[in-house]
């Protein structure tokens, strides 16, 4: 078994782990063992599980408020009372509707930094004092593609990420060497809301053709992203940024020509 397989004995928080990239980030780290703990505003009917050993793995679910600083300081306060410990945080809580930025409210664009941007923040500021008492840990922030390219529909929230990126950079400054801070960049997911964003199948079908690995990422290919990063073979890695976006996006000019 290689370490990053092995999370036996570990405790994991994954923000919005109940439904697309995150759901599957925690099935991946409860496969491996760990205790897996997800947060969200409203409960769940289904958690998240994994067969771990030959049996049920299931996350154990709080319900908060990412947005609200008294939410969370509460959930950290229940983690800590019942594990005495945090090992990963995998700040995964976030996104953003379609909206031009010429028609979008000022309202609204505040609410895209504050998930996105100043909520993760206030999230690992509050994982960090438990790691920090309690033997270290490993901060997962989950950016974006949008926070390196133009966000067209969503500029809030491509520019929420780049502070993203910028935050992990000062974090792992700041919190080393016993808290290591790290992010994950996904391109194009494939989660149970695609249909929002690509259409059909046949829409979906088309987007995946425009990348070079010809499939858009599943949530499995993110989570294990997440747990290598978090593990002790990747014990030298902070600070920095792990693109998974299948080879990138094909150039609009090779196919320019074609259209003529």
């Amino acid at each position: 078994m290689q370490a990053s397989d092995n999370y036996e004995g570990k405790v994991v928080l994954v923000t919005g782990g109940t439904k697309g990239i995150g759901i599957g980030i925690a099935q991946g780290f409860l496969s491996a063992g760990a205790t897996v703990v997800v947060c969200g505003r409203k409960e769940v009917e289904q958690l998240p599980q994994a067969q771990f050993n030959g049996e049920v793995n299931q996350a154990r679910f709080i319900q908060a408020d990412v947005k609200n600083i008294d939410s969370i300081t509460a959930m950290f306060a229940s983690i800590e009372k019942d594990y005495g410990k945090l090992d990963v945080l995998v700040n995964n809580a976030g996104g953003s509707p379609f909206a031009l930025a010429d028609k979008a409210s000022p309202r609204f664009h505040e609410a895209i930094l504050q998930l996105n941007l100043i909520a993760p923040l206030n999230v690992a500021q509050q994982a960090n004092l438990i790691m920090q008492a309690n033997g270290g840990g490993t901060i997962v922030f989950i950016a974006s593609i949008s926070a390196m390219r133009a966000s067209p529909g969503t500029a809030a929230y491509g520019a929420a990420k780049a502070g993203v990126l910028s935050l992990v950079k000062s974090l792992a400054v700041e919190w080393a060497p016993k808290v290591r801070v790290v992010a994950v960049s996904p391109g194009l997911v494939k989660t149970e809301q695609s249909h929002l964003h690509y259409g059909d199948d046949d829409g979906i079908a088309a987007v995946s053709a425009t990348i070079p690995a010809q499939r858009m990422a599943e949530p499995a290919d993110i989570a294990n992203a997440c747990m290598f990063l978090a593990s002790e073979q990747a014990s030298y890695s902070s600070g920095c940024n792990l693109l998974l976006n299948g080879g990138g996006e094909m150039p609009a000019f090779l196919s320019a020509g074609d259209d003529k």
